[in-house]
């Protein structure tokens, strides 16, 4: 069984209903350059690997569509090949749609981070969108996301079992370093993003702590 992922170009979907809109449209057009030429590169490297490594469930090449990329991938390598479409598609101004999750990974309007999402992996970047849809859905095996703008700077979360949330954040030295609890999966979203954005004007909404060791 395979994982599929897939390549659109930024800013042409901004919700699942539009992203299946838009590859359906994009049947019978003519492949792009830019699609044919990551597809090239995913099929090199690929064959590059030994068998038991491989990350392809089909050759790349085989899935373009028109401006779009379907890849196919096993399971056991979702997160290696998520990495490379961001790796070769985002610096084209590339988005990441993943259709078993609905979600949409669109570099318009992100921020540039180390995004470590427990029960899915790394992201190079965080967006509004996407901050709204995993921090409801945070559960076991991994509730907690980390999201890191710089040595040391970083804000995270941990969801327990009973549905609240730790939340904490560091700005670089021991004596920024605060943390808080919240139940509301919506306050949790918004103050993850305003941080990632530099805004702190609603961080008094919670009752932050400096954290000592």
């Amino acid at each position: 069984m395979s994982y599929d992922l897939v390549l659109l170009p930024s800013g042409v979907a901004s919700s699942p209903e539009a992203v299946d809109d838009y590859l359906t449209g994009q049947d019978g057009k003519p492949a792009g350059d830019t699609v044919t030429a990551i597809a090239a590169e995913l099929d090199e490297r690929n064959a590059a690997l030994p068998e038991a490594d491989s990350f392809l469930g089909a050759p790349a090449a085989d899935g373009v569509l028109g401006d779009a990329l379907f890849v196919s991938t096993p399971y056991d390598a979702i997160g290696h090949t998520r990495s490379l479409l961001f790796e070769l598609g985002t610096p084209h101004g590339y988005a990441v749609w993943d259709p078993q999750l609905a979600w949409l990974a669109d570099p318009a309007g992100s921020v540039p981070a180390a995004v470590t999402h427990g029960g899915a992996g790394e992201f190079p970047y965080l967006t509004k969108q996407l901050v709204d849809l995993w921090i409801p859905e945070l559960g076991q095996p991994g509730p907690y996301l980390i999201a890191e703008t710089a040595d040391q700077h970083y804000i995270q979360t941990y969801r327990h079992p009973d549905g609240h949330f730790d939340l904490e954040y560091r700005e670089g030295s021991a004596d920024k370093h605060f943390a808080a609890t919240a139940n509301d999966p919506r306050i949790v979203a918004d103050l993850i993003w305003s941080w990632a954005n530099g805004d702190r004007s609603g961080f008094d909404a919670l009752d932050w702590q400096r954290l000592t060791f």
